[in-house]
């Protein structure tokens, strides 16, 4: 299991961005949570196994039908295991 905070960088905020994470993490089985920035950006921090949350990232790269994205940033951290579901924040 692993642990990645996912930063999109974008039009990304007011186009059902985290609320699609969420279905998409749901589909997944990855858990945390997805929440905006002061910077306009979406940040994402996402425990799962590393196929899911590479996949994750994958659809974060295009993200909703209605977002613009610019770029993912990403980067691996410890896993904790203190998430039960994925939320949007």
């Amino acid at each position: 299991m692993k642990r990645f905070k996912i930063k999109v960088i974008g039009d990304v905020q007011g186009v059902f961005y985290r609320f699609s994470a969420k279905q998409q993490a749901d589909k997944l089985n990855i858990t945390g949570f997805a929440r905006n920035e002061p910077d306009d950006s979406v940040l994402i921090v996402a425990e799962g196994d590393d196929e899911a949350l590479e996949s994750l990232v994958m659809w974060a790269r295009e993200g909703s039908p209605m977002a613009e994205v610019d770029n993912v940033e990403t980067h691996e951290d410890k896993y904790t295991g203190e998430f039960k579901d994925f939320e949007v924040r």
